[in-house]
């Protein structure tokens, strides 16, 4: 069975870099067509908007701008990407929340041939949305972050504000929403006890993130529970009580 060729542009200011990411696509990433090169952001967004390629091999950071600004002025065109980046906190995070797919300096040549296969899937999946675009709108828009979940036939996005509580088990973590449903994701809760923290969550329990904003009465304990939106009613672990109170000045 053939594989379906990708129409690829490769988008870095380092020309060694370019030249290595091209001959790793060719010889370890079979069906990928690199039709283009880029420098810089205005090249980029030139070359996209003429090409319109299905996939980006985005530098995150370059002289003069960075991969967003690309992202912004190529907005209307629908195409994946795959971020390469040298390590920051900041970007890493980002692309988890987006479930975005990307790959540090060096480049690997396993964590390529594993991001390239996750786009082949996502492009096939053309009912959902591209998660280069919902990283960008997270970007964009951060008063509305929506956090992309990795299921088994794709990804599916859900708005932040409307997580009322994550519980873990085991390798898996349970997100409840307002809206009375609830989404199974195989990451640990851990996970998304760091990239949630400053979005207004709290880890107040070993099983148990909650949405601060969702909280509607504290009961006093030990360590005492919280009733929350949905009405379940969450246990404090004694060693977190502190923290939660100084939450609401208490």
């Amino acid at each position: 069975m053939s594989i379906k060729t990708i129409t690829a542009l490769i988008v870095d200011d380092e020309a060694a870099a370019r030249e290595t990411l091209l001959a790793y696509i060719g010889k370890y990433c079979e069906g990928v067509n690199v039709i283009g090169e880029a420098a810089d952001v205005p090249s980029a967004v030139e070359t996209i908007n003429r090409l319109k390629p299905e996939l980006v091999f985005l530098d995150v950071e370059m002289p003069f701008g960075n991969a967003f600004d690309v992202l912004e002025n190529t907005a209307a065109i629908g195409f994946e990407t795959i971020f390469i980046t040298a390590y920051s906190e900041y970007a890493i995070n980002a692309f988890n929340f987006s479930a975005a797919y990307y790959i540090l300096k060096p480049v690997d040549i396993g964590e390529l041939i594993k991001a390239v296969n996750k786009v082949r899937t996502s492009l096939s999946q053309k009912s959902v949305p591209r998660v280069s675009q919902v990283l960008y709108e997270n970007m964009r828009h951060p008063e509305n972050k929506k956090l992309v979940l990795p299921t088994t036939t794709g990804f599916e996005v859900v708005a932040i504000k409307d997580i009322v509580r994550l519980s873990g088990s085991s390798n898996y973590t349970e997100i409840f929403l307002s809206d009375g449903k609830k989404k199974v994701v195989s990451k640990v809760l851990k996970f998304f006890e760091e990239m949630l923290s400053d979005q207004g969550f709290m880890r107040v329990h070993k099983s148990h993130i909650i949405n601060l904003e969702q909280i509607k009465k504290y009961h006093k304990g030990r360590g005492g529970s919280l009733e929350l939106s949905d009405g379940v009613e969450i246990e404090v672990s004694p060693n977190k009580k502190q923290e939660l109170l100084g939450h609401f000045g208490g």
